[in-house]
């Protein structure tokens, strides 16, 4: 069973950083791109940022500069650094993956993990 889980989130002060990570576990056999999404209470989820296999990224407007997507292929981990962190950023921040694996089929939307909290506040 494909799972994905993060780590990373946490409570810090305006200004401050923190780095997600995002581990993609079972019977993968491919995984196409990775991404980090984020949903504050009342709002709906909206994408942070993506990368493919190959290492292309995308990033929201609102996150530009400041965070950084990256992976490792060979872990099926992706992280996301953020910096420069503000109150506006404060939200549940989930992991998605475009995946195929043995008991996974590739599907529209991708798979999701359960979401790790991340606070931005003084």
């Amino acid at each position: 069973q494909v799972q994905l889980v993060e780590s990373g989130g946490g409570l810090v002060q305006p200004g401050g950083s923190l780095r997600l990570s995002c581990a993609a576990s079972g019977s993968i056999f491919s995984i196409y791109a990775m991404g980090w999404y984020r949903q504050a209470p009342g709002k709906q989820r909206e994408l942070v940022a993506a990368i493919t296999s190959g290492g292309s990224t995308n990033y929201a407007d609102f996150v530009k500069g400041r965070f950084t997507i990256s992976r490792d292929n060979a872990k099926n981990t992706v992280y996301l650094q953020m910096n420069s962190l503000k109150p506006e950023d404060t939200a549940a921040y989930y992991c998605n993956a475009d995946l195929a694996g043995d008991d996974a089929p590739r599907r529209l939307g991708g798979y999701w993990g359960q979401g790790t909290q991340v606070t931005v506040s003084s």
